[in-house]
């Protein structure tokens, strides 16, 4: 029994720390084989490749599963609380990297949602001490929320001059030029818009191209407002959320000792 404990917790080491030079090889190791499985996972998709090696691919696949098999199992086995563990996001995600496999079994094709075990290399952030780093994604989630309502309206009227635009375009050129209905009018403006052009649909005669011509133009001077927007909410996000002490003012970088407004030091 106490041999038993005993390779549950070495085993328990290796896998869910990171400081050891065996659980470093062990995590490093990891992510390499995650990121061969997805390369496998993408191979299968090339014709030429899965016509010559397809049975290779299938066996490397097969040999991986289990081996991540072996390891959400041995995770299983050694966590301290094993629920809470399933319940965690890795845990969800290293159940959801092996489940594809053998539902394909029963439901072809879905091998494909393998691709889903890339999300496992984020514990690269763990692995190699960057947690820290996921701090600084609290600006940009902070500055979308703040945003959000902006950024709404920045849309709507988005919507509603391609709504106009392409239903412009439609009364313009018509049927005969392509544009069969408001829908494929709709379409064209939003291509236009967003400065992509497509090039299979295009206005023939000179009001419509100089509409276009318009468009065209106004979405390279609207392309920079969200940007803008979201950066201006950084901007305030990465501010002391604390308020000084003499002044009051809140607005001040995280690394301020001292009020930028009076001069008083920061708590």
């Amino acid at each position: 029994m106490q041999n038993g404990n005993d390779l549950r917790e070495r085993v328990r080491h290796i896998i869910f720390d990171h400081d050891t030079p065996v659980s470093r090889a062990f995590d490093v190791a990891l992510m390499i084989l995650i990121a061969f499985s997805v390369l496998l996972v993408m191979l299968e998709t090339v014709e030429e490749i899965d016509a010559k090696y397809g049975g290779v691919l299938l066996a490397l696949e097969w040999i991986v599963t289990i081996l991540f098999t072996i390891e959400y199992l041995a995770r299983l086995w050694t966590a301290d609380n094993k629920l809470r563990y399933a319940r965690s996001f890795f845990g969800i995600v290293d159940l959801l990297a092996i489940l594809p496999v053998y539902l394909s079994l029963f439901l072809p094709g879905t091998q494909s949602l393998l691709v889903i075990r890339s999300l496992r290399l984020l514990r690269v952030f763990r692995v190699f001490k960057m947690a820290r780093w996921l701090s600084d994604a609290n600006y940009l989630v902070r500055a979308l929320k703040a945003s959000s309502r902006k950024i709404v309206v920045f849309l709507i009227v988005v919507i509603l001059i391609n709504v106009i635009v392409g239903s412009t375009m439609y009364l313009i050129e018509g049927p005969e030029n392509g544009f069969d209905s408001m829908f494929r009018g709709l379409y064209w403006s939003i291509v236009t818009m967003s400065t992509v052009g497509f090039g299979d649909i295009a206005p023939s005669t000179p009001p419509g191209q100089v509409l276009a011509a318009v468009l065209m133009i106004t979405g390279y001077s609207i392309i920079a407002v969200p940007t803008g927007i979201v950066s201006a909410e950084v901007a305030v996000a990465g501010q002391r959320e604390k308020s000084c002490p003499g002044c009051g003012s809140a607005v001040h970088s995280r690394a301020a000792k001292f009020c930028d407004a009076c001069g008083t030091e920061m708590p």
